[in-house]
C-alpha cells in the first residue's frame, strides 16, 4: 500500500461549546472544552483522502508509524520552501491545543534561540548538522547548563521531525538534529524515601489534607497534578484503587488532560484509603474534587472567567514551601513530591515485573522507568556488599 502525507490530528465531536454569553468559545479553548478524538489521515497514490480514528493519541500515532513504513510515494517530493521565521510563526499557530502549553513553550524557546543564532530568514531545508552543532556549542558557551543543551536537542529533534511530517517542509533524513548526540553529564543518584523517612514526613503534616497527599504520593506513585485533580468518583474505595483520567470543563471542574492523555488505575493503600474516607465524610455535599476546596475552586474559576488561568496556572499555591516547611521539622535532608513518587516506583520494582511497573507510573516508554524511576536502597547496597564479602571470603578459602 503507497501512501503519503500521513498526520495525527484531533477530531472534534459535537457543536462548538458556547460561553456565558452563549457566543461560541475560541478555537483555543477547543482542546479544554470539546470533546474529540484522534484520527489519522492520510492520501492514497491517487489522492484519494482516508482516515481512520481512535479513542487515544497513543493508538492513533502507532498506527501512524505503521502505515510510515509502508509509504512509497512522497519521500522525494521536492520540499516546500519556509524560512525558519515562517516556520516558528506557523508552528506557534498550529500546534496550540495540540500540546500541553508548557510543551510549546519550550518548542517555541528553542526555535527562538536557534533563529537568534542563525537568522531568522535562513531556509529551513539549508540547516546542515554543523549549524546545529554550532548552536549547541554557542549554548554551552553562553553558560546554559548541560542539562539545558540536551533538552535543547531533543526538543528541536522533535520539531524538525515535524517539518518532515506531515508539513513536508524537509526530506526525510534532513532533520540537523537526527544525529546529535547529547552532552555527557554527571547523573546526580534519585532521592530515595525509605518508609522511616516517609512516617517521620507524615508525622509532621499540619492537617489531613497533607497526610492524605503524602499517603497518595508515596503509595501510589502519583504526580503532583495528577493527585490534585482527583475527583471522589475517581476513588474505588471498594477495590482501593485510584483512577487517574481527564477531567472535561464544566460549573464544578477544571479542565485537565493527564500526561500521555491515557487512563490508568493505581493501587491505593489502606492508609491512603482510610484518610480518604474521612475527608469525604467530613467534606462538602456535591463537591467534587478530594483535594481542591470549594473555596479554591471558586477561585479558580473567577480566573478562567476572566481570561487570567492557564494550563501552567498553580491549581493549589505554595506546595512546595509548606512541603520544605514539613521537611526541616522532620529534619529530613530535602525531598519533593515527585521523589515520593520516585520512592513508590523502585517499591513496586522490588516486587512487581517491570512491564507492570510502567503501566502504573503511566510511562509510555520502559527505558524512562529503567533509567529514572528505579533507585538503588540502601538495604539493596547492603545486600550487594554481602554477596561481594561472600565472594571474597570464598576465594581466600
Amino acid at each position: 500500500m503507497a501512501v503519503e502525507k500521513i498526520g495525527v490530528y484531533r477530531k472534534w465531536l459535537g457543536a462548538v461549546p458556547t460561553d456565558k454569553t452563549g457566543n461560541p468559545i475560541p478555537r483555543s479553548q477547543w482542546p479544554r472544552k470539546r470533546r474529540y478524538h484522534w484520527i489519522v489521515r492520510w492520501y492514497g497514490t491517487a489522492g484519494t483522502r482516508y482516515g481512520k480514528v481512535f479513542e487515544t493519541r497513543k493508538e492513533a500515532e502507532r498506527y501512524a508509524s505503521e502505515l510510515q513504513k509502508q509509504t512509497a510515494v512522497g519521500r522525494m517530493d521536492r520540499p516546500k520552501n519556509v524560512t525558519l521565521c515562517e516556520f516558528y510563526q506557523e508552528h506557534k499557530r498550529i500546534m496550540r491545543g495540540q500540546v500541553a502549553d508548557a510543551t510549546l513553550d519550550d518548542q517555541l524557546r528553542a526555535l527562538k534561540e536557534l533563529m537568534d543564532f542563525l537568522d531568522s530568514s535562513r531556509m529551513l531545508c539549508k540547516i546542515q548538522p554543523a549549524h546545529a552543532e554550532a548552536f549547541i556549542a554557542h549554548r554551552l558557551a553562553s553558560g546554559s547548563a548541560v542539562a539545558t543543551a540536551n533538552k535543547d536537542i531533543r526538543t528541536l529533534r522533535r520539531v524538525f521531525n515535524l517539518a518532515i511530517e506531515p508539513r513536508g517542509y524537509l526530506l526525510e533524513g534532513q532533520n540537523a538534529f537526527a544525529k546529535l548526540k547529547q552532552r555527557r553529564m554527571a547523573q546526580s543518584p534519585n532521592r530515595y524515601v525509605s518508609v522511616g523517612e516517609y512516617r517521620r514526613l507524615a508525622d509532621m503534616a499540619p492537617n489531613e489534607w497533607w497526610m492524605a497527599v503524602l499517603a497518595v504520593a508515596y503509595g501510589s506513585g502519583l504526580r503532583r497534578n495528577e493527585i490534585l485533580h482527583l475527583t471522589w468518583a475517581d476513588i474505588d474505595f471498594e477495590n482501593q484503587q485510584i483512577r487517574i483520567a481527564s477531567k472535561r470543563a464544566g460549573t464544578q471542574t477544571i479542565a485537565w488532560e493527564p500526561k500521555d492523555h491515557e487512563k490508568r488505575f493505581v493501587p491505593m493503600s489502606e492508609e491512603a484509603a482510610q484518610l480518604l474516607a474521612r475527608m469525604q465524610i467530613e467534606g462538602e455535599d456535591n463537591h467534587p474534587y478530594v483535594f481542591i476546596s470549594p473555596r479554591r475552586l471558586a477561585t479558580i474559576k473567577r480566573r478562567q472567567s476572566e481570561g487570567r488561568w492557564s494550563s501552567r496556572s498553580e491549581v493549589i499555591n505554595n506546595m512546595w514551601v509548606r512541603l520544605d516547611r514539613m521537611v526541616l521539622k522532620a529534619s529530613l535532608s530535602k525531598l519533593s513530591l515527585h521523589d515520593l513518587r520516585r520512592s513508590a516506583i523502585t517499591n513496586w520494582a522490588q516486587r512487581l515485573p517491570i512491564q507492570v511497573v510502567q503501566q502504573l507510573a503511566g510511562h509510555s516508554d520502559i527505558a524512562t522507568t529503567r533509567e529514572y524511576y528505579i533507585t538503588v536502597r540502601p538495604e539493596d547496597m547492603a545486600a550487594a556488599n554481602s554477596v561481594v564479602n561472600e565472594i571474597v571470603a570464598g576465594r581466600k578459602v
